[in-house]
Parts: structure tokens; C-alpha cells; sequence
């Protein structure tokens, strides 16, 4: 009796083996590259999803994997290569019997992901969730990105808002120059200074919207006097202020930002902000300083002006388009001509070289004609090759036209 009894626990025994035997199955595939070839030593990952469970495992060199330990139940298998997520297969299901294999080709997975992007893409611009992207998603990803949308709504909000105004600002300070009388240029610099002002509220973040108040407030400063015209600069230099705060390295910005300095009559302010900018963009360096040296003349300044011209040439003494640099500072040395006892002007040194480098440099220039005039009034030579007063003497006579 006993003998049996053992017999029957001893079956059923084995009867339980083979049944729990009988729950592990296999899965397997291949890992195709978006170049077609099978990619070796992908990694690929199995994370049951019902119950805890992961196995992790490398393709060999022909591309394959395969586990032959994984029990029944539903499953995500995705493959890593370089660190990040090429593919992943969700719900596969491990079977009893021939279980098919679970392939993944990274050629149709990138299309897919492709399609994926953009569904993603116009879902995020327009604050809608198609169907066909909702079918792909998992609820996990659904849920995540529907509160991404809802972040992004006040985000896209503040973002259009930015723009119109922004938008608004610059067509009107492009405009105001266009305008034939003093009242329209005016009123398009005050639509600008209105519209950027709003945009600095919405963001107060962009140096471009800065730099372009500025310029707006210095273009209204432009068709203003008195207290009007200091009100108007004093608030464009302090928007040039924030601005090069945001984004120092900007050439552009210093230069309108020096400009403006000058019209507040802060001229040594003035020279750094244009040194600065001619250090951030040394191939303008001497258009900037003609900007200066320019403004300094118009509004009565000559010594500073001059000053200004001087580095103007500094800046590129043998560019023939800085031709005009020394016409003008020859003119401004010419206007702090003095006069001695005798009553002959004596003009400061350098006069006449600037005159001569101008006609060496464009010797059919507009200001050609004035230039030959003050050097004959200044009881020089015309030289058609310009010929450094500071230079070694060569051997070799340039030639000169003589006339006057």
C-alpha cells in the first residue's frame, strides 16, 4: 500500500515537472541596419509587462538573437545601439509550439519614425492630436504628451504675441525713413517704439528686440528738440543698454549703441562703444568710425570728429573705400586751421597728406575736383601715387602730376 502511494506521489511529481517545463518557450529575430546589413552587438531588451520579468541579450554576426528561457506572457522588446532606443516592438506575445520571430528593420522603423515625427510635430503646432497618431502611441506616451500640448499652449501663446508685435515694431521702423514729411516719419518711429515696447514686455529675453528700440527711439529723437529729442536718445541708449547686456559680443548693437552716445554728446563713451565694435568685426572697423566721425561733424563737433576719421583710416589705411575717411579728415584738420602773426593759416599736420591719399586711393572720386582746389590752396603737389611722409626714401621716384 505504501509502496503504491509513493509510486502515485513519485507521477505525479513528474506529471507537475513536465507541465512547469512545458511553460517556457523561446524568442528569437534578426536586427537589419538602415544600411540593410545585419548590426552586430545591438542590444536587445525583453521586459515582461504582466509580471516582472526582463532578460537582456546582444545580436550575433549575422544579426540574430534569441532566448531560450522566456516563460509565457506578453512582452516589450526594443533594441539599443549606441546608448539610445532604435526600435521597439510592444505586446508581443510568447507562445507554445513554433513561435514566429520578432525581426526588426531599422529601415522601416526610421520611415515610420519619420511619419511618427511629424504627426508629432502638427499635433504640437496645433494643439490637436490626430487619430492616426493616437493609434501609435502607448497610453504611457499618450498621457505625456497630451500634458506637453497643454504646457506649450501658453508657451505658443506668449510666442505669438512676441511675434506680432515684433513684427508690428520692425515694418514701422523700416517704414519711417520712406516717409516724405517730418510728422509721418514721427509717427511711424512712435508705432515702432509702441509695438517693441510691447514685445520687451511679452519677453524681455531678446536682444534683438532691445537693439530695435533703440534704433526706434533714436529714429523718433531724429524729429524731436529740447527735452523731447534728450528723452528719446536717453531711452534708446538704455535699450541699447539691455540689449548688449543680453548679447555683448554683437557688433551691430555697439555701433548703434556708440552713435547714440554721441548725440548725447558723451563722446569718450561714444569711442569705446565703436572700438568695441570695430574689435568685434575688424572689417567694418573703418566704416564705423566714418559713422562716428560723420555725426560728430554734423552736429558741430570738429576736433572730435576728426579724431574719429583718424581712426576711421587707422582702421584700414590702404582700403580704397575708405577713400572718403581722409577727404573728411582733411576737412576737419582744414577747419582748426589757426593763423599766424602774419595773418597766413597755418593748418595742423596732416592736412595735406589726407588730401593726396584721397586722390591716390580714387583718383576719380566725387570729392577728386576739392581735394586738387585745397591742395593747390595749401601750396602742395597732386600726387597720382601716394607717398607716406613718414616713409624710408626709395630709390625709385614716384611719379607726379604737377599741375594745380
Amino acid at each position: 500500500m505504501k509502496l503504491r502511494s509513493l509510486a502515485m506521489t513519485i507521477a505525479g511529481l513528474v506529471i507537475f515537472a513536465a507541465s512547469a517545463l512545458a511553460q517556457i518557450t523561446t524568442m528569437e529575430g534578426t536586427v537589419t541596419g538602415t544600411d540593410g546589413k545585419p548590426v552586430v552587438g545591438a542590444i536587445v531588451k525583453i521586459h515582461r509587462v504582466d509580471v516582472k520579468w526582463d532578460a537582456q541579450l546582444k545580436t550575433d554576426k549575422h544579426g540574430h538573437y534569441i532566448h531560450t528561457g522566456v516563460p509565457l506572457g506578453t512582452f516589450d522588446i526594443s533594441v539599443i545601439i549606441d546608448g539610445k532606443e532604435a526600435d521597439v516592438v510592444h505586446g508581443a506575445k510568447s507562445s507554445m509550439g513554433d513561435h514566429p520571430p520578432t525581426d526588426f528593420d531599422l529601415r522601416k522603423s526610421a520611415q515610420a519614425n519619420e511619419g511618427k515625427q511629424a504627426l508629432v510635430q502638427q499635433a504640437m503646432e496645433s494643439g490637436q492630436m490626430s487619430d492616426d497618431l493616437k493609434r501609435q502611441l502607448t497610453p504611457e506616451q499618450k498621457a505625456a504628451m497630451e500634458k506637453q500640448m497643454s504646457e506649450n499652449k501658453g508657451k505658443m501663446q506668449k510666442q505669438k504675441a512676441l511675434n506680432d508685435a515684433f513684427n508690428e515694431g520692425l515694418t514701422a521702423l523700416q517704414e519711417a525713413p520712406k516717409q516724405t514729411t517730418p510728422d509721418a516719419k514721427a509717427q511711424q518711429y512712435q508705432t515702432a517704439v509702441t509695438a517693441l515696447q510691447k514685445a520687451s514686455d511679452v519677453d524681455g529675453t531678446q536682444p534683438a528686440v532691445w537693439s530695435n528700440l533703440g534704433d526706434a527711439y533714436l529714429g523718433l529723437a531724429s524729429t524731436k528738440t529740447g527735452t523731447e529729442f534728450d528723452d528719446a536718445t536717453a531711452k534708446g541708449i538704455e535699450a541699447y543698454n539691455k540689449s548688449i547686456a543680453l548679447k555683448p559680443d554683437d557688433p551691430a548693437t555697439h555701433n548703434n549703441y556708440g552713435l547714440a552716445l554721441a548725440k548725447a554728446k558723451k563722446y569718450p563713451e561714444a569711442e569705446a562703444e565703436l572700438k568695441k565694435a570695430a574689435e568685434l568685426d575688424p572689417s567694418t572697423a573703418f566704416q564705423r568710425f566714418y559713422n562716428l566721425g560723420a555725426l560728430l561733424s554734423n552736429i558741430g563737433q570738429a576736433e572730435p570728429a576728426s579724431k574719429a576719421f583718424k581712426a576711421a583710416i587707422d582702421s584700414a589705411p590702404d582700403n580704397p573705400k575708405n577713400s572718403e575717411s581722409y577727404f573728411q579728415y582733411g576737412l576737419s584738420l582744414a577747419g582748426q586751421a589757426t593763423t599766424d602773426k602774419e595773418g597766413k593759416f597755418v593748418f595742423p599736420p596732416g592736412t595735406l597728406e589726407a588730401f593726396q591719399k584721397y586722390l591716390a586711393l580714387d583718383p576719380n572720386g566725387k570729392n577728386a575736383q576739392t581735394c586738387k582746389d585745397m591742395i593747390a590752396q595749401l601750396g602742395g603737389t597732386i600726387e597720382t601715387t601716394y607717398k607716406d611722409p613718414n616713409a624710408k626714401t626709395s630709390k625709385k621716384k614716384d611719379t607726379k602730376d604737377t599741375k594745380k
